[in-house]
């Protein structure tokens, strides 16, 4: 591990609004009460990365409560340390593995769900990891609130095709669709927040899909 990665590791562990690992356990059923000292809708973004799309939410929303969820602290460093330079009080982020996530927060906890540009696990035989597939869920089901929204916004057609199949085969209620954001009605204030991947992918002229979906 490079010198960079190893200090923002090590700086990370320091951050007011970063939970790691099994000291989110404690706070489960209690993240807004106990966490951001309040008692307004909490909204999770899964695979998070630099947390670009829950600082943004964040910021266009000061009467919601956001947690960036990701494994990997030298990417979470970076959205953190925006928010704690910035003033954003109402987004912290939590370190774990997401296949955990049914330890950390309660049934019915969760108001909305943000998928942004995940891994899409392309080979079948890593189906399970993807962040749609039918045993994450199930979990999403749990940990959000009745009518509670899933998104997911993503570059990879196959992923978008796999969890439309999904919404389908599970009977959901799907809400939005549509395999080119930016040239469809959809892409309003806050679908138009980029993160870093997603610029790239611009950059490269993919079209970028859009899910949203409820149980």
């Amino acid at each position: 591990m490079g010198k960079d990665k190893l200090r923002r590791f090590a700086e990370v562990a320091t951050f007011s609004n970063v939970i790691q690992l099994d000291a989110g356990k404690i706070l489960k059923g209690k993240w807004t009460k106990d966490f951001f000292k309040n008692g307004n809708p909490l909204v999770l973004e899964l695979a998070c990365g630099k947390g670009e799309y829950s600082v943004n939410l964040a910021r266009m929303f000061p009467d919601k409560n956001f947690i960036g969820i990701d494994y990997k602290g030298n990417r979470i460093w970076r959205g953190a340390k925006t928010a704690l330079e910035d003033g954003v009080s109402n987004v912290g982020f939590l370190r774990i593995q997401i296949e955990t996530i049914l330890d950390y927060f309660a049934p019915g906890e969760i108001d909305e769900i943000w998928i942004t540009f995940p891994d899409p696990q392309p080979q079948l035989s890593r189906e399970k990891k993807r962040l749609t597939s039918p045993r994450f869920l199930e979990k999403y089901k749990i940990i959000l609130k009745p009518g509670g929204y899933v998104n997911l916004k993503t570059d990879n057609d196959g992923l978008h095709a796999y969890t439309a199949e999904k919404i389908e085969e599970q009977d959901l209620t799907l809400h939005v669709r549509t395999e080119d954001l930016y040239h469809s009605e959809y892409a309003d204030e806050v679908l138009s927040i980029k993160t870093y991947y997603e610029k790239k992918y611009l950059q490269e002229n993919k079209n970028i899909n859009y899910l949203k979906f409820s149980f």
